[in-house]
C-alpha cells in the first residue's frame, strides 16, 4: 500500500508539474504583444520576404508576429481603418493610400519627387516628414515606423534608339504612352512630354505588338515579367517614379510597449526596409543586364531636364494645392 501510494503521490506530482509547466508555457506566449500584418502582397513578394526574414525574428522575444498576405485578412485600402479601429495591428501601406486620408501625402506620389532609394530614406528620416507623420499619428492612430523601396518605373519604346533617342522630354512629343487611365497617371503622362495613352495593363503587350502605343512605362521587374522585351527596342532610364511603401503600426499598440520594446521594433522595421531595398536594388541592376542581352537599348537621359518640367508642371497644377508650402524646396535639397 504504501509503495502504491508512494507511486501515485509521485505521478500525481509528476502530473501537476507538467501542467504547471504548460500553464506557463501559455500564459508565456499569452504575454507576448500580437503583431497581425495584413497586406495585398503574396507572401514572395520582396517586402512580405524582408518582414518574414528580418522583422518577425527580431523581435520574437516579447511579440508574435503574424502576418496575412493576398489580402486575406483585411481588404486592399482598409488596412489602415482596422489599424484605427484597433482590429489589425501593422500594415503596409502607401502614399496614395494616406493621400486618401491626408492631401498633403500626394506630394509623395508626384513624379521625380524621391529622387532614388537613397533619397526615400533621406526624405523620410528628415525633420521635414515630423509634421506629415505627426498628423497620422494623431488622427489615424498610425505610426509610420520605416520606408520600403518599391522601384523606379522606367520608360520602354518600341522605337529603336537609332530612330528616337530621348534626352529630354522634347523628345518624347508626340511619343503615344501607355500610361494607367486615372487622372493622376495621365497628368505625369503629359509633363513627361509624352501622348499618353490610358489601356487596360492586359492589353499593352498586343497594343505594343500592333503599333498601337509607342511605349508604356513600369518597373523593369515588371517589364521582364510580362515580357514587354519582346516587343520593344529601348529602356529610357527616366526613373520619373520612385515608388514606395511605409511599415505601419498601431500607435496605441506601439505606446504600449517598453521603450526597449519600441526600440527593437524601430530596429527590426529599419532592418527589414534595408534588407528589402537592396534586395530589390540588385534585382533591378541584373535586369538591366538581362535587358541589354535582349537586345534592347538602356540608358539615362538628361534627368535634370526631366525634373525640372515635371516638377513645374505639377507646381502649376491643382495636385499640389495641398502640398505644405516650402516642402518640395526641402526635398529635392536632400537629392543629389
Amino acid at each position: 500500500m504504501t509503495l502504491k501510494f508512494a507511486r501515485r503521490s509521485v505521478l500525481t506530482t509528476a502530473a501537476a508539474v507538467v501542467f504547471a509547466g504548460s500553464m506557463t508555457t501559455v500564459a508565456l506566449a499569452q504575454d507576448k504583444i500580437q503583431l497581425r500584418l495584413s497586406a495585398p502582397s503574396s507572401e514572395t513578394d520582396q517586402r512580405a520576404v524582408a518582414l518574414i526574414e528580418k522583422f518577425g525574428p527580431a523581435v520574437s522575444d516579447f511579440a508574435s508576429f503574424e502576418p496575412s498576405w493576398n489580402a486575406t485578412l483585411f481588404a486592399q485600402g482598409t488596412e489602415l481603418e482596422a489599424i484605427a479601429r484597433g482590429n489589425l495591428e501593422m500594415s503596409i501601406t502607401s502614399a496614395q493610400e494616406l493621400a486618401v486620408f491626408f492631401p498633403e501625402f500626394s506630394i509623395f506620389t508626384a513624379g521625380y519627387v524621391h529622387q532614388d532609394a537613397a533619397h526615400q530614406v533621406a526624405v523620410f528620416n528628415d525633420a521635414l516628414m515630423d509634421p506629415f507623420k505627426k498628423k497620422v499619428e494623431d488622427e489615424l492612430g498610425v505610426k509610420l515606423l520605416s520606408v520600403m523601396y518599391l522601384g523606379r518605373r522606367q520608360v520602354n519604346l518600341r522605337q529603336s534608339k537609332a530612330d528616337l533617342t530621348v534626352m529630354t522630354p522634347a523628345d518624347l512629343a508626340g511619343v503615344n504612352l501607355r500610361m494607367p487611365g486615372t487622372d493622376a497617371w495621365q497628368f505625369l503622362g503629359k509633363a513627361l512630354g509624352a501622348s499618353p495613352t490610358p489601356m487596360a495593363f492586359t492589353e499593352v503587350y498586343t497594343a505594343l505588338q500592333t503599333g498601337a502605343v509607342d511605349g508604356q512605362d513600369n518597373p523593369l521587374p515588371t517589364v521582364v515579367d510580362a515580357k514587354f522585351y519582346e516587343v520593344t527596342k529601348q529602356i529610357v532610364l527616366t526613373s520619373h517614379l520612385v515608388d514606395l511603401n511605409y511599415i505601419a503600426i498601431s500607435k496605441k499598440v506601439f505606446d504600449a510597449m517598453t521603450p526597449e520594446q519600441q526600440a527593437a521594433v524601430q530596429a527590426a522595421a529599419d532592418d527589414a526596409a534595408e534588407f528589402g531595398r537592396q534586395n530589390q536594388l540588385k534585382k533591378e541592376a541584373d535586369l538591366v543586364s538581362f535587358l541589354e542581352e535582349k537586345g534592347l537599348d538602356v540608358y539615362e537621359p538628361d534627368l535634370a531636364a526631366f525634373r525640372n518640367q515635371v516638377q513645374s508642371m505639377y507646381l502649376e497644377s491643382e495636385f499640389a494645392a495641398s502640398w505644405p508650402e516650402g516642402v518640395l524646396e526641402k526635398i529635392n535639397a536632400l537629392g543629389n
